[in-house]
């Protein structure tokens, strides 16, 4: 059986090789199916992973070699909770340093376009807060990052 729902992301040729790093990357991820196209295509050939089966932390998505034609923006990101630094640290470091880009405020890109959202589970838990005066803390600490820093959140989050 299929899953009711996957995600497909459109990549420009390279698609079995994103799929690789994030198994890599992300615990219960993995590489699934690789269909091969069975002839030449506008932006292939026969023979080249047309489409790739894989998971990211548990979801399903494909992968579709769909050409130069799209490319992703950051209306559509992808959101990773974290419990520790050193967790954070991993999936920020291993996304920015395989050729990706920093941002702001948790959020960086991979090189194939696609925007990640690390964030620690202490950040959504202080912006989460009943007490307002907290939770404008923790949100102008968070605006001065680029990579969460969960030592910053919780003493902001102190007060």
């Amino acid at each position: 059986m299929t899953d009711p729902m996957r995600i497909c992301l459109w990549f420009n040729g390279d698609a079995e090789e994103a799929a690789k790093f994030y198994a890599a990357t992300f615990p219960d991820s993995e590489v699934g199916a690789v269909m091969r196209a069975p002839g030449d295509y506008p932006d292939g050939h026969e023979g080249d992973a047309l489409t790739i089966d894989f998971t990211v932390l548990g979801t399903p998505f494909m992968g579709l070699n769909g050409g130069p034609h799209f490319t992703p923006n950051e209306s559509v990101s992808f959101i990773v909770t974290t419990r520790t630094q050193e967790e954070t640290d991993r999936y920020w470091n291993a996304i920015v340093d395989n050729g990706g880009a920093a941002s702001e405020c948790g959020w960086c890109k991979d090189r194939w376009g696609f925007s990640w959202q690390v964030t620690p589970r202490q950040l959504v838990d202080g912006l989460a807060d009943p007490d307002e005066a907290t939770r404008k803390r923790v949100f102008a600490a968070m605006m001065t990052m680029g990579k969460i820093d969960i030592a910053a959140i919780e003493a902001a989050r102190k007060g």
